[in-house]
């Protein structure tokens, strides 16, 4: 059993996000479990990034049929608690987006208790893909995906996607 669950990890480990296919499950951080029952069915559970992300049914499709291709039978199960944050992205996937262009989030704040709504675009600490400045301006707060805002540098003048932190 240890050997099938060993193999079905090392699958699951090379399923790629649909949206930043630069990054694993894994990498991204919402790949949280993958166990193996006494019938050999694959069990994983993922958390997604934000509640109705349009991804997740992708993902969830992407892992199955990798699993089943190998033989195996599986099934996915989504895990909200704890919530997913951009601190769960690994350090490869942050050097992964930054080569693909789009700014890696920063560390997210640790909210207790309410938080509070703001109607001003937030400020965060963003550096250009491209160059490194950091005198950027944000374009939009809704980039290429909801989880995404849109910058431009003011250097080079290039635009760019800047995942939130969350």
């Amino acid at each position: 059993m240890a050997a099938l669950l060993d193999r079905a990890r090392e699958l699951v480990a090379t399923v790629t996000d649909p949206e930043l296919p630069m990054l694993t499950l894994e990498d991204l951080g919402v790949l949280r479990d993958v166990s193996v029952d006494e019938n050999g069915t694959v069990t994983v559970a993922i958390t997604p990034t934000y509640s109705g992300c349009p991804a997740m049914a992708t993902m969830r499709d992407d892992i199955v049929r990798t699993l089943k291709e190998a033989g195996l039978e599986a099934t996915v199960r989504l895990t909200l608690s704890p919530a997913w944050t951009t601190d769960w992205i690994s350090e490869r996937g942050r050097t992964a987006l930054a080569e693909h262009g789009i700014s890696p989030p920063g560390r997210a704040t640790p909210v207790a208790g309410p938080v509070a709504l703001t109607l001003s675009p937030l400020r965060r600490a963003v550096h250009c893909p491209q160059c490194g400045s950091v005198d950027v301006e944000v374009t939009s707060e809704f980039g290429s995906t909801a989880c995404k805002a849109l910058y431009r540098c003011l250097t080079c003048l290039e635009p760019f996607d800047h995942v939130k932190e969350i």
